[in-house]
């Protein structure tokens, strides 16, 4: 279509068209004028402008009820040529804002009419282009006195849609027409910014205005949350849009006592506001009202943009009403305060931006400095805040400590001020307690048992800030974590900015006063160290000076010293007792103790907890507390660094004392604070820390082994130590170990399960420092004592035997010296024979080296170790107690696999009894004490090793290197087999919790050394493990499912998946594998249960 761009060619084609619409008033015909509208250019419409609205405008004013949809088809019509061009008269402007206003009009209520969404939107369309299209000062002319009727009445339709629709986009679009009639508009099309006549002028034109629209824009704010945030956030803009600009305290101030007499009719006259002192003051009253409720709403709006909002307002009412709305000051800047910990970065970067800016300008709030204001502030809260923190919600806690946090962000170093106050501190205190206080009615803490013996870990730089990162834990009064951040980040202020010895003096009397306070003061102590140092804290001031290494180093060490005292670091944590000797002998050094296993348990002085069966509650309340004082230990390691090495020798023995506990959550707290200390102290990790501070570690362990009574918990540290570090901690502990096995020869009646797990740790510690290797020359290089030690060296000679290749004339000469040597033991030699000997043999050359032939060799300071506490394991063997007698007999398993190697000469598996018993008789011979060659098969292999006859005991020959312990092994495993299945304590009864350990025994045993076993097996357990599950057959038969969680079907499991594998290991004869296969035949019965057949017919298949 062709573009009429002269008044002369538009009209030609315009005419008619306006001419039908005046005449018939249709849809159809307004449709025909937009569509010809949409051909002439924007200056001939704007010649053309009243004629072409003429027709418009005499539809809409036609008395009579219209179609909607036709009077929606005209609003839009307007629309579009009132975008097209400008309005320059003010008259015109007046009557069209009328004639779209009455659109919406309901004479017959005061909301907006019921019509149609559409409709509703074109007309608020159209308004707001009206009011853009109105050229240049013609706008001004348009806010006089007179229009204020009609102002009102549109302001108020507005307020009514934002408010009453359900629609958002209705909603959006009324909010921005209405900052449009308001003078809001930040658009390129609005007019210039106004002087200070006209902002008087639409001052006090729109003052009539505010109560309606400041109570509606609130009701709006405050609605749900699910209107949207665009619809709140606009709302909110108008607010302090509209709050600031009549109240403004440079208007107010140039506003005169005496109120002109406008020129305006008397009603219209009535609803003019003279902006006067009283009304200030009465308005600035409600307003408080109304703003407050909007700080309580949008302060903990879910979306982060009505947040930043908010900040928008606090920031423009503050320093543009400062005077006038005295009474919203301390509300808008409690807001501000408390959005500065705001989740959202945004929000957080916009609130310390604006914080900043009213610092550095002063502001000055109703004559108040900004300081002054936020000092009493804190007072009012710290005096309120014990009963908000048992009164509100986790949301409610978690608005009032964002609050806290503020003012002491804000304060700084003028939180002294507060914390000088003694009721203020003892309020603000006993809020921290109370809030703090931890649920400890979970069993789980308690019943948490650390079972395995892993390393703490392998290096302490597996997080950026582990320092940070603390168990979790579950409090009486809130369940958001956040809340609990915050109660953190709380105490690290007030340790930075405050007086650190008074909060730290004042916090230790409450960890004192009760031990209903002490988890609380603990954890507020631990904060208020790191917050001293620094640690993550936000600092404000750049003037303020932190507290010095050397006061802190002080404080830290006072600390430390009542944290790892007598009656707070050992506290009750079980109820067990391993007898009650020890619990009588803790009695006597103060507070009730109760000893379990390897560790102590001890009750404080607390009423509740002096009973000798404490509660669950008041041991899961002392194993938080030795979690919260090791956590500690932790953040004063991170808060001193380095010098914190200082304090290793009375801080370190404790810790490893409780990373030894049986209890998980403090086995595991111990292991973060070793990581901790790690980190903090420049170790590598925690293996490098136990070496470099084995020297003093040593020396307190062996002073305590001479008052066990005393120290009961002394073993646990040396297992520790032995778990987390390598070969070059074994020097040191060799005596210890000494030690440690005495001790055990003299309370080994009373505290043998202590020991028992240290004599574990040491075996698995030497199992893992010395690892097999493929000749002797390699086992030599891995002795680890220093040069000269009797326990460390071993002559040349042996390591010469020892890589010696065995030939056949070696055998040949061995077994003839062998024949003569027990000719002479029978007795049967002649004197012909001894000279025809002397004279073969002239004597030896003599090897000036050599160290007699009486002198036996040394063994390795790791083989001796493990001799002797394998000596120790045969005794306590047969004890009566069936707890220790489970744990002895794990305690040789990690020397079975390194010590049964071929390589070590241990008796194999192609080794018969009568050639080993033959083997020992000949070692035994004539009483000689002086080493032998011998010959061990081995995968029918001929090698060479030294026997030693000084072990007479029971059956066990001692081999050097790794053979002699194996054998000692072996012979430990066949006594105790003997006693326990022949006694049938174990494998006699089926109710026998010990039966799977003793088969896993068996087992292992049988894969290392089945020859050795066989015959004792089958004349001792094979009966006896037959006997009983032919006994226990019909009862499984019987039973119905729940029989499967039964401890006699987990037994008779065990046995029968057991007896295979051992048959195959041990190479049962055929009249043995016959005993195996009647007794497992009626398990494969269909009456059994289904993993009973299973494992029966698994027998079968490898046998």
């Amino acid at each position: 279509m062709a573009v009429f761009d002269t008044p002369e060619e538009a009209f030609g084609v315009l005419r008619p068209v306006c001419v039908q619409l005046t005449k018939t008033q249709t849809v159809e015909n307004v449709e025909q004028l937009q569509a010809h509208l949409q051909a002439v250019s924007d200056s001939a419409l704007q010649e053309l402008q009243q004629y072409i609205l003429f027709p418009l405008r005499f539809t809409l004013k036609t008395p009579g009820p219209k179609r909607e949809r036709l009077i929606q088809s005209v609003v839009e019509c307007l629309t579009f040529v009132l975008s097209s061009t400008c309005v320059k008269e003010q008259e015109l402007l007046q009557e069209l804002f009328s004639e779209l206003s009455a659109c919406l009009y309901s004479p017959n209520s005061q909301k907006p009419a019921t019509v149609s969404e559409e409709l509703k939107l074109a007309v608020i369309r159209g308004l707001s282009t009206l009011m853009h299209s109105a050229y240049g000062d013609i706008i001004l002319t348009f806010y006089e006195p007179s229009i204020l009727p009609r102002l009102g009445f549109a302001v108020s339709l507005l307020l009514g849609l934002a408010e009453q629709e359900k629609s958002k986009q209705i909603k959006i679009a009324a909010l921005k027409c209405l900052q449009v009639l308001l003078f809001q508009c930040d658009c390129d099309d609005h007019p210039r910014s106004l002087d200070e006549p006209e902002q008087k002028q639409l001052g006090d034109l729109f003052a009539s205005f505010l109560p309606g629209i400041s109570t509606a824009l609130t009701r709006v704010i405050t609605g749900d949350f699910k209107q949207g945030h665009s619809i709140v956030v606009s709302s909110l803009n108008i607010f302090y849009k509209t709050v600031g600009f009549i109240m403004a305290d440079v208007q107010l101030g140039r506003i005169s006592k005496v109120k002109a007499k406008p020129a305006v009719e008397h009603r219209v006259a009535k609803l003019i506001v003279h902006r006067e002192a009283d009304w200030v003051k009465n308005t600035g009253d409600k307003l408080s009202i109304l703003i407050k409720k909007i700080i309580e709403c949008v302060s903990v709006h879910p979306h982060w943009k009505v947040r930043l909002e908010l900040i928008e307002l606090v920031e423009a009412l503050l320093f543009k009403c400062s005077q006038s709305l005295v009474e919203s000051a301390g509300p808008l800047l409690k807001a501000l305060v408390g959005l500065l910990n705001d989740e959202s970065p945004e929000v957080q970067a916009q609130c310390n931006k604006v914080l900043r800016r009213f610092a550095d300008e002063k502001v000055v709030v109703g004559n108040r400095a900004f300081a002054d204001i936020l000092s009493e502030s804190l007072h009012s809260l710290a005096t309120s805040l014990p009963r908000l923190m048992s009164s509100q919600d986790d949301q409610g806690k978690f608005s009032t400590l964002s609050l806290l946090l503020g003012y002491l962000k804000l304060l700084g170093p003028k939180v002294n001020f507060v914390l000088n106050s003694v009721a203020h501190l003892q309020r603000l205190s006993k809020a921290l307690i109370q809030v703090l206080e931890l649920d400890v009615a979970d069993i789980k803490i308690v019943e948490e048992r650390r079972w395995n013996s892993d390393h703490l870990s392998a290096s302490p730089k597996t997080a950026a800030q582990p320092w940070s990162q603390i168990q979790r834990r579950y409090f009486r009064f809130f369940t958001d974590e956040r809340v609990f951040l915050l109660l953190r980040q709380v105490c690290q202020l007030l340790g930075f900015y405050g007086n650190l010895y008074l909060l730290v003096d004042h916090f230790m009397e409450l960890y004192h006063e009760s031990v209903v306070y002490r988890k609380q003061a603990a954890m507020i102590l631990n904060e208020l160290v790191a917050g001293a140092a620094g640690l993550e804290v936000e600092n404000l001031h750049e003037k303020h000076i932190k507290t010095s290494s050397e006061d802190l180093r002080e404080i830290v060490t006072s600390i430390l010293e009542e944290y790892t005292s007598q009656e707070n670091w050992y506290l009750v944590t079980c109820i067990e007792a391993e007898e009650m000797g020890e619990e009588l002998t803790m009695k006597q050094l103060g507070p009730q103790a109760i000893t379990s296993g390897a560790y102590t348990c001890q009750l404080t002085s607390f009423p509740a907890f002096s009973k000798p069966s404490p509660t669950i509650c008041s041991m899961n309340s002392n194993i938080w507390q030795i979690c919260i004082q090791l956590e500690g230990i932790g953040h004063f390691a991170y808060a001193l660094g380095t010098d914190f090495r200082l304090l290793l020798m009375s801080a370190l023995y404790p810790v490893l004392e409780k990373a030894g506990d049986q209890t998980l959550l403090i086995s595991q707290a111990a292991a973060s604070t070793m990581m901790d200390i790690c980190h903090a102290c420049g170790y590598n990790s925690v293996q490098h820390l136990i070496n470099q501070n084995s020297d003093y570690l040593v020396n307190g362990i062996s002073l305590n082994l001479r008052h066990l009574s005393l120290h009961p918990h002394t073993p646990k540290v040396l297992e520790v130590m032995l778990q987390n570090s390598d070969a070059n901690l074994l020097p040191l502990v060799a005596d210890v170990v000494q030690d440690v096995l005495a001790t055990l020869d003299q309370f080994y009646d009373k505290r043998a399960t202590a020991f028992v797990s240290v004599l574990h740790a040491l075996l698995a510690a030497l199992a893992q420092w010395f690892p097999d290797t493929g000749d002797c020359g390699q086992l030599q290089e891995q002795n680890v004592g220093e040069k000269g030690s009797h326990l460390s060296q071993r002559p040349e000679a042996l390591e010469k035997g020892c890589a010696n290749t065995t030939t056949a004339e070696d055998i040949e000469q061995f077994l003839l010296n062998y024949l003569k040597e027990k000719d002479v033991a029978d007795g049967n030699i002649s004197d012909f024979d001894n000279e025809e000997e002397e004279q073969s043999n002239p004597p030896p050359k003599v090897d000036e080296n050599d160290t007699g032939p009486d002198v036996e060799p040394p063994l390795p300071v790791q083989i001796q170790i493990a001799t002797d506490v394998m000596e120790r394991c045969i005794h306590l063997l047969s004890d009566k107690n069936l707890k220790i007698r489970l744990k002895v007999s794990v305690q040789p398993f990690p020397c079975i696999h390194r010590a049964a190697e071929p390589q070590f000469g241990l008796v194999g598996r192609d080794c018969t009894d009568e050639q080993v018993a033959a083997l020992i008789s000949w070692s035994m011979c004539g009483g000689q004490q002086k080493p032998s060659r011998g010959i061990c098969l081995w995968n029918d292999s001929l090698r060479s090793f030294c026997i030693s006859s000084r072990a007479k005991r029971s059956w066990p020959i001692c081999v050097g290197g790794k053979a002699a312990l194996a054998i000692m092994v072996t012979a430990a495993y066949a006594t105790e087999a003997g006693h326990l299945f022949s006694l049938s304590r174990c494998l006699g009864d089926i109710q026998s919790p010990g039966r799977g350990l003793f088969l896993q025994v068996l087992r292992t045993l049988g894969g290392k050394c089945g020859d050795f076993l066989r015959s004792r097996f089958c004349k001792d357990v094979l009966p006896k493990l037959a006997g009983s599950l032919v006994t226990q057959a019909p009862v499984s038969a019987r039973a119905g499912p729940v029989y499967s969680h039964t401890l006699a079907f987990k037994l008779q499991l065990a046995v029968l998946q057991g007896l295979g594998p051992l048959c195959e290991s041990l190479d049962l004869g055929e009249g043995d594998l016959n005993k195996v296969a009647d007794a497992c035949l009626i398990y494969l019965s269909a009456k059994q249960p289904m993993k009973l057949q299973e494992a029966a017919r698994s027998n079968y298949k490898q046998n």
